[in-house]
C-alpha cells in the first residue's frame, strides 16, 4: 500500500467519524438529554459536569477501542458497571420514545388502549431477554 492509499484510508475514516460523531451530538441535543436529567435530578449547578463526563467518556473508550485493550474486571465490578450502562441506554430510548410520542401513535394506531401495561411489559421483557441471551449466550463464543 502506497502513501496516497494509506492518506486516502486516514481521510475517509476520520470523516466518517466526524460524520458518525456529529449525528450522535445531534441526537443528543436534539432530545435535550443532558437538560433533562438536570431537571429531573435537581442538579443545574452541575450540567458542565454532565456534559464533559459524555465527552470525556467517549472519547476515552474510543481511545481503548482503538488501542485493542481488554481488561479482566471481577462479575462483582461489571454488575454496576452494565446497570449504569443499561440506566444511559434506558434513558436515552425513553427521551426517544417521548420527543417522537411512539407509544401514544402506537397505542392509537394499533388499538391497545386497554392492553397498553402488557404492551409496556412485552417490550421491557424482550428487551431483558435479548441483553441476557446477548451476554450470557454470544459472549461464551
Amino acid at each position: 500500500m502506497n502513501l496516497l492509499d494509506s492518506l486516502l484510508f486516514i481521510f475517509i475514516g476520520l470523516a466518517g467519524g466526524i460524520a458518525v460523531g456529529s449525528g450522535f451530538v445531534a441526537f443528543i441535543t436534539v432530545l435535550d438529554i443532558v437538560p433533562r436529567l438536570t431537571q429531573i435530578t435537581k442538579s443545574h449547578q452541575s450540567i458542565q459536569s454532565f456534559e464533559y463526563s459524555m465527552v470525556l467518556g467517549v472519547v476515552f473508550f474510543t481511545w481503548i477501542d482503538f488501542r485493542g485493550w481488554t481488561i479482566e474486571i471481577p462479575v462483582w465490578i461489571m454488575v454496576p458497571i452494565g446497570w449504569v450502562m443499561g440506566l444511559f441506554v434506558g434513558m436515552l430510548a425513553a427521551a426517544l420514545t417521548e420527543v417522537l410520542n411512539v407509544f401514544p401513535i402506537l397505542v392509537k394506531r394499533m388499538h391497545m388502549q386497554a392492553h397498553l401495561l402488557y404492551l409496556l411489559m412485552a417490550m421491557a421483557l424482550g428487551k431483558v431477554t435479548g441483553s441476557l441471551f446477548q451476554w450470557l449466550i454470544f459472549q461464551i463464543w
